[in-house]
Formats: C-alpha cells, structure tokens, sequence
C-alpha cells in the first residue's frame, strides 16, 4: 500500500473521528501503527497538525454562520453575548496554549506510545459513563466553566487517546452546562488554538527545514491527507450536529473502553 493511500486513510479517520468523543490523535496514532505510516517525532506531529487543520477548516465551513456573529458582536465594542463569549472562549485556551508552548517534547514522545493511548481511552471511556448519567439542564457556560473546560481541553492536548472532544463535553455537563451548548462549545473553543498551533509548527519547519524537499513525508501525502480528513470531517460534523442532542454517550464510552482494552492487549503482546 502506497504511503498516499495510507495518508489517505488515515485522513478520513482524523476527519471522522475529531467530532466524537472517542480521540482522533488515540485513533491516528493506532491508524499509523497498523498501516506502518511512521515518520520522525517532527513530522508525525506536523502530520497530525496538517489533518487538524483540515477538521478546523471544516468546523468554520459548519459553524460560519456563528462565527460571522460572534466576530459581529465583538466589533460592537459592547460587553454582549458575542462578547462574552469569545471571552470565554479565550479563557479556555490559556491551558492548552501552555501545553503547546511548554511541554511541545513531551507531546512528541507520548504521540507514539500506544500504550498511553490505551489507557487513556479507558480515560475517556469513564468521563463520556458519568456525563451520560448527568441530568441535562439549561445552564450555559460561564467563567468557571470556561477556565475548567480548559483544563480539561489541555490534558486531551497532552495525552493522546483522552478524547478532546468528550473530555471537553463530559466535563461541561457534569459541569451542569446544557448539552447542545456543551457540544456547540466544545467544537468553537478549539478552533484558535488548532490555527494558532499551524502557524507555529510552519515557523518551525521554516527554521528546521529549508525546503519540502528534505521532508521524508512526501508533500502530496500531506495535501491528500488535509483533503479526506476536511470531506470526512464535513460529514462528520454535520451528522453530530443533527444528534448530539438525543445521541447517548454511552455508546461512546463502551466504544472507547472496547477499543482501549484492545490497543492495551495489542501494546503488550505485540508492539
């Protein structure tokens, strides 16, 4: 199998999986270990960030419409909800955006460790277990909620098969926080820091590679990966919007540990 059809795959797997709670980096990790699609610790992280950018390009195809109306509210220059919001969604990154900054080696030590994403899966198989079992409310999020949600979002930015996506919604409901503005959040508060940390990996690569060239990825990998993981995500991100609402996240839970306990056999018997 060509190592384009391997960027491929892997690609729909990252667009597929970003908007459930069940870890897309866990899910590319083990995507590339089986495929054998394995680069150096610089570039599997810059092929990771290249397919999540592809998922935040299309999470601002999906939700332009609240975009254009927070970006709106803000040239206001009032405190209003768009405001308000934004506020919070700036909160919520200063976790994840110390992570990226701080801890960038680490990140790239724990992106190839199956084992840790075994065990994380297991993670987030008991987060998405109790947020089912929360009550729904109408409460939306606030500055508390905010800064926790970050938190939160920052220990999925540093380990690999904690699901951002369901640590960040099982957090906000347990936080009481409604679910659809748990999920709407969720997907939003991402976004800066997704296009923050691609701006900061092509500074690097400006520094640490002269040209494409001396890339051992092939640059067309890269491009076919970015394209199927923005279709996959547009779908995707479409169908979790149309039921996250009445979809039960137990179903999710039982997926992760399934696939945990598995990954956690697999790590120990045969990597």
């Amino acid at each position: 199998m060509s190592e384009s059809i391997k960027a491929i795959i892997v690609g729909i797997v990252q667009g597929l999986t970003e908007f459930l709670p069940v870890s897309s980096s866990g899910h590319i990790v083990i995507a590339q270990q089986l495929l054998g699609l394995q680069f150096d610790p610089e570039e599997n992280l810059l092929f990771a960030i290249v397919l999540h950018l592809a998922t935040a390009l299309s999470t601002i195809v999906i939700f332009r419409k609240d975009i254009l109306k927070i970006i709106k509210g803000i040239f206001q220059f009032k405190w209003n909800e768009e405001t308000k919001y934004s506020w919070y969604i700036l909160l919520s990154m200063i976790p994840a955006t110390f992570v990226g900054f701080f801890l960038k080696d680490t990140l790239e030590e724990l992106f190839s460790n199956l084992l840790i994403v075994g065990m994380m899966l297991l993670v987030t198989s008991c987060l998405l277990f109790f947020a089912n079992r929360a009550k729904n409310t109408s409460k939306s999020i606030g500055t508390k909620e905010a800064i926790i949600i970050g938190l939160a979002q920052s220990c999925a930015a540093l380990l690999p098969g904690l699901s951002r996506s369901g640590s960040t919604i099982s957090t906000s409901i347990l936080l009481g926080v409604d679910k659809s503005a748990a999920a709407r959040f969720s997907f939003l508060m991402v976004l800066p820091l997704i296009l923050g940390a691609s701006a900061k990996m092509v500074l690097d690569l400006n520094v640490e590679y002269q040209s494409l060239a001396s890339l051992t990825i092939k640059p067309s990998s890269l491009l076919l990966g970015f394209i199927a993981a923005f279709v996959s995500g547009l779908i995707a991100c479409t169908w979790m919007i149309n039921i996250v609402k009445k979809a039960k996240l137990t179903y999710f839970a039982i997926y992760c540990f399934t696939v945990g306990i598995t990954v956690i056999t697999y790590s120990f018997f045969y990597s």
